[in-house]
C-alpha cells in the first residue's frame, strides 16, 4: 500500500511538471501562429487622421526609460505580431465617442503580472483550456481549447456587478471565433442562468442565450479593415439597456435586456490555431455620467476613462468619451474653472511618477483647448502617487489610483 501511495505521489508531481511544460509550449505555438498571421500593412485610412495634439504631446513626452504601469498597456495601434506595423486610430476619429466608463474599478487585469505559459493569477477556469502568453509584445490571455472555453475573474463575491456597470477589453480579431462576454443572472423563475454578448471575427456584436436576440456589425468590416488587428470593445449596462461599442463606433443598442447581470466572464470556442485573445480587461461600477446641460455643483469629477499609453502622456483615443463629457460640463457651465489633477499608482520611481502625472494633466488641458475650451479656465497639477484612493496591492486598486480629476476652482 505504501509503495502504491508513493507511486501516486511521484506520478502527481511528474504530471504537474509535465502539464506546466505543455502550457508553455502551447503558449509559444499560439504566439508563433499569431505572428504568422499578422497583417503588416499600415492602415492608411486612420493614420491620415492623426490628431495634432497627439503629435505635440508625443514630442513633449520626455518620461525616460523608467518602466511604469501607470495605465493600460495596450494601445489600439499594434497587431498581434512582434513585427507588426499598423496606423493608430486618432483622437479625431473618436470625436463622437460617447462611452464613459464607470467611476469605480471593480476588476482590472492587463496580465503584466503573469508569466508566459502559465494560467493568469486573477482568473478561474470553468471549462476548456486557457493560457497566458505574449501576442507580439503584448501580454494577453489566450483561450485555446474548448466548446465552450470559460474563464472568469477571481472575485471575493459571486455577485459584484451593479446598475449601472461598464466592461472594457481589447481583443485580437483573427480567423477563429471572437470572444463572448458571459453574464451570470437569475432567470424569471429565480434559477441561475448564463447569457452572452458575442464579438465575432468580422465585427458583428450579437446577444444569444439571453431573453433578447439582437445583432449589428462593424461598419464596412472586411479582412483588410477588421481582421488581424487589435480592437477595443466596451459596453455599458444601465436601467436594463445595453450599449455595445467596438473602437470608435457604437455598434449595438439593446433597449431591453430583461435580465440583471450579477457577474461576468469570457467564453468561446477555443482553437489552437486561432485562439481567442483578450487583454486590458476592466469592469467598473457606474458609467455614462449624464452631466451635459445640467448645473454643475460638485466639488470635483473623478474620471478613470482618460487613459494613456504605458509610461507615456499621449492620450489614447478611447479617452474621447470622457473628454467629450467634460467639454459638455464646461460649455453648460461657462463660469466654471477646473484644475486638472493627474494621479498615478505607485509602480515605478516616485519622482518619475510626479513628472509623468504633470505631463498627463498638461496633455488633457491641451486636448480640451483643441476642443474649444478657453485655456484660461484650466490649470494643471501632477500629484504622482501621493494621493491614492485605493490600495496599490491589486490590479483594480492600482487602476483606481490611475485617474484624472477635475477640481472646481
Amino acid at each position: 500500500m505504501k509503495k502504491f501511495l508513493a507511486f501516486l505521489l511521484i506520478f502527481s508531481v511528474f504530471n504537474t511538471a509535465a502539464y506546466s511544460q505543455i502550457l508553455k509550449k502551447l503558449g509559444q505555438k499560439i504566439n508563433d501562429k499569431v505572428n504568422q498571421r499578422v497583417d503588416n500593412k499600415t492602415d492608411q485610412t486612420i493614420d491620415k487622421g492623426l490628431d495634432k495634439t497627439e503629435d505635440a504631446t508625443k514630442k513633449k513626452d520626455n518620461s525616460g526609460n523608467s518602466k511604469d504601469n501607470n495605465n493600460d498597456s495596450n494601445s489600439n495601434n499594434t497587431n498581434a505580431g512582434s513585427n507588426a506595423i499598423a496606423g493608430p486610430p486618432s483622437l479625431k476619429s473618436y470625436q463622437n465617442y460617447d462611452f464613459v466608463p464607470g467611476d469605480t474599478v471593480l476588476f482590472a487585469d492587463d496580465f503584466t503580472d503573469d508569466q508566459d505559459g502559465e494560467f493568469p493569477a486573477h482568473w478561474t477556469l470553468s471549462k476548456g483550456q486557457a493560457v497566458m502568453n505574449k501576442a507580439g509584445d503584448k501580454p494577453a490571455f489566450f483561450l485555446t481549447e474548448g466548446n465552450y472555453c470559460q474563464v472568469n475573474p477571481r472575485m471575493k463575491n459571486t455577485s459584484y456587478l451593479t446598475d449601472p456597470f461598464t466592461i472594457e477589453f481589447d481583443y485580437y480579431a483573427n480567423d477563429g471565433y471572437g470572444p463572448n462576454v458571459s453574464f451570470n443572472y437569475k432567470d424569471k423563475d429565480g434559477n441561475d442562468a448564463v447569457g452572452y454578448i458575442g464579438y465575432n471575427t468580422l465585427g458583428t456584436v450579437a446577444t444569444f442565450e439571453l431573453p433578447a436576440d439582437f445583432s449589428a456589425s462593424y461598419p464596412n468590416a472586411n479582412a483588410d479593415t477588421y481582421k488581424n488587428k487589435w480592437h477595443h470593445a466596451a459596453l455599458i449596462y444601465k436601467n436594463n439597456q445595453v450599449k455595445c461599442y467596438i473602437d470608435q463606433y457604437r455598434i449595438l443598442v439593446i433597449p431591453n435586456l430583461n435580465v440583471i447581470p450579477t457577474s461576468f466572464g469570457f467564453a468561446g470556442i477555443g482553437d489552437l490555431d486561432n485562439a481567442i485573445i483578450i487583454t486590458n480587461v476592466r469592469a467598473a461600477s457606474g458609467g455614462n455620467m449624464n452631466m451635459i446641460g445640467k448645473k454643475f455643483t460638485e466639488a470635483k469629477i473623478v474620471t478613470h476613462g482618460i487613459t494613456f499609453d504605458i509610461d507615456k502622456s499621449n492620450l489614447k483615443p478611447e479617452s474621447m468619451g470622457t473628454l467629450n463629457m467634460i467639454v459638455g460640463v464646461l460649455k453648460s457651465n461657462p463660469d466654471i474653472k477646473f484644475e486638472i489633477d493627474g494621479h498615478t499608482d505607485n509602480t515605478g520611481n516616485a519622482t518619475h511618477n510626479m513628472t509623468l502625472s504633470q505631463q498627463r494633466a498638461d496633455a488633457v488641458k491641451a486636448q480640451l483647448e483643441k476642443m474649444g475650451i478657453d485655456g484660461a479656465r484650466l490649470s494643471t497639477k501632477g500629484f504622482g502617487d501621493t494621493k491614492p484612493i485605493s490600495d496599490n496591492d491589486s490590479p483594480e486598486g492600482r487602476a483606481n489610483n490611475r485617474r484624472v480629476e477635475f477640481v472646481k476652482m
